[in-house]
């Protein structure tokens, strides 16, 4: 709660804790989590920009080169389209709206068009706006900012040990230059992760501190949802007690942070979501880029039944 992290040894032995202590560890969690943030759950909306077009050989993306998934396929989504995805956002109750675009980086085309719907919404609606388009020339990222972009996602998505194995395309640095490139220009930085990549435990704890040392102010959860096409199509489910660990660890280590739970959540802890937000305080509703979420009213409602509320944007 003095915003220090545990160390790599009790973080270890946070994921390696039996299942019988779970429950004493969501209770530690939640104590950290309430200090911060209370009962307040942040609610976040995503809207697949522009789909399955990706040059990229990311093994865990249905978009990818390597993905013979059968997915949507489209390019950037005009001004309208996405304006219409932000009323839907809060009619969800989403505080911030994420615009995600698959691609190494966005041509000038794809920038303008973005551009130009985030200063409509800004104008018009009561939204915090992330933007999640690739890898970021300066120029770019400070249009973004300019345009009144809050949040910039980059997610590191495994540990630096074990990114060739997952992405021979682009490099881990080309995305921990990105984090940084996005606070210069003043847009909060958002990285996170996906588990369940054949990721070590003590890579796992690597990549906690990492995103410390990053200092993102959001980090996104993702818990894999091995889509059949892609070449990480038959790897296990991570089993739900140790996901549960997983959100332990990160609030542990980036206690003041908002610790989302994302992609994959539904798949991964299945009846245990709701223990969830005992250490995450943030989640995202609705769909995810080619995957589908639940429902949003039994979002809404696990939040409820827990005691806790939504928080609305407040700008």
């Amino acid at each position: 709660m003095a915003g220090e992290a545990i160390s790599e040894q009790e973080g270890l032995a946070v994921l390696e804790a039996d299942n019988d202590d779970v429950l004493p560890l969501m209770q530690a969690a939640y104590t950290v989590r309430r200090h911060y943030f209370g009962k307040k759950v942040k609610l976040n909306m995503i809207i697949n920009a522009k789909s399955g077009l990706c040059p990229e050989d990311c093994g865990y993306c249905s978009q990818s080169i390597v993905s013979t998934a059968p997915v949507k396929k489209y390019s950037m989504l005009d001004k309208e389209t996405l304006l219409a995805g932000a009323r839907e956002a809060m009619s969800r109750k989403a505080g911030t709206y994420c615009i995600v675009a698959a691609g190494k980086g966005p041509t000038d085309k794809e920038l303008d068009q973005v551009v130009e719907a985030v200063k409509e919404i800004r104008e018009t609606m009561p939204l915090k706006i992330c933007a999640c388009l690739g890898i970021l020339k300066e120029e770019q990222a400070e249009r973004l900012a300019d345009a009144g972009v809050h949040r910039y996602n980059h997610n590191l998505n495994t540990s630096r040990a074990n990114y060739p194995s997952i992405t021979t395309t682009h490099t881990y640095d080309q995305r921990v230059e990105t984090v940084g490139k996005v606070k210069t220009y003043g847009m909060s930085p958002c990285s996170g992760v996906i588990i369940g990549m054949g990721e070590t435990n003590q890579e796992i704890v690597e990549m906690a501190y990492a995103l410390r040392e990053l200092d993102a102010d959001s980090i996104p959860i993702n818990f894999l949802n091995a889509i059949p096409g892609t070449p990480l199509e038959n790897a296990g489910r991570t089993p739900a007690m140790k996901a549960l660990k997983v959100l332990a660890l990160f609030r542990f280590i980036c206690p003041s942070k908002e610790i989302r739970v994302a992609g994959g959540r539904e798949v991964n802890l299945r009846t245990l979501q709701p223990l969830s937000l005992y250490a995450a305080n943030s989640l995202f509703v609705g769909d995810y880029l080619t995957t589908a979420g639940q429902e949003v009213t039994t979002d809404h409602q696990i939040i409820e039944d827990l005691g806790f509320e939504i928080e609305m944007c407040a700008l």
